[in-house]
């Protein structure tokens, strides 16, 4: 791919569906860009894609580097090379659409891709447990998530921003994945806050590239979007 494309695997209202048994390779999503985010078969984890490596966050704190044979049925990825890095300080979780703004104003309708490093005074993240049974939907796994609050840590943040049109096909707004320095802690964040700067690198995206799924399961499915669910599921 090229520089600041984005490669996206099916969609989210598939997940949302419960469509998730196959998908793309590990090693076929490492070849699409080196930061990423999404979830794994059976939406078991949280996946974040860094510096090339795929790693797959699990509820309880579990982290280990994914096998290449591994299935993703839905990602997000990108060659992502800056066009500006700057030392921001975030108060919460909306500081950083705020910053975002002051990076690249006049970017409503189009995708960002960013990557915030740096001491976090509080990270509140959430890990999917998976699918209790074949097609349980996303909406369901919420109840059953494993979420916990990590304070002052030493953190890498992958996020992207998508156009409130896009809505269902992706996440609108924020879509963020966390993974401590130490490797020990990571997941999907819900809050965040950091009490002095953080590095947050931010690059523009224009070009959206889409595969999906030809399986009878993505073929079968309704979706239709759900957009109170997403909301919910996603925070």
């Amino acid at each position: 791919m090229e520089k600041n494309h984005i490669y996206q695997y099916s969609l989210l209202n598939a997940l949302m569906d419960g469509v998730s048994e196959t998908g793309i390779s590990v090693s076929q999503f490492q070849q699409k860009g080196n930061q990423g985010l999404g979830t794994f078969s059976r939406m078991d984890g949280e996946l974040l894609l860094l510096d090339g490596t795929v790693y797959k966050l699990r509820a309880g704190g579990d982290i280990t580097v994914a096998p290449p044979d591994e299935q993703i049925p839905y990602g997000v990825c990108t060659n992502f090379v800056p066009d500006d890095t700057k030392q921001v300080v975030l108060a919460d979780k909306t500081s950083i659409e705020e910053e975002l703004e002051k990076f690249k104003p006049h970017t409503t309708n189009l995708f960002l891709s960013y990557r915030i490093k740096g001491h976090f005074k509080h990270i509140k993240a959430r890990t999917v447990r998976g699918q209790e049974y074949k097609g349980q939907p996303l909406s369901e796994l919420r109840d059953n998530q494993f979420v916990r609050d990590y304070e002052n840590v030493d953190a890498t943040v992958i996020g992207f921003r998508s156009p409130r049109s896009w809505q269902g096909f992706a996440v609108a707004g924020q879509h963020l994945h966390f993974i401590s320095e130490d490797h020990k802690a990571g997941g999907h964040v819900l809050e965040l806050s950091s009490d002095g700067e953080v590095s947050m690198s931010v690059a523009v995206a224009s070009s959206i590239h889409i595969d999906l799924p030809r399986s009878d399961d993505f073929n079968e499915a309704k979706l239709t979007l759900d957009d109170a669910g997403i909301k919910r599921v996603e925070g």
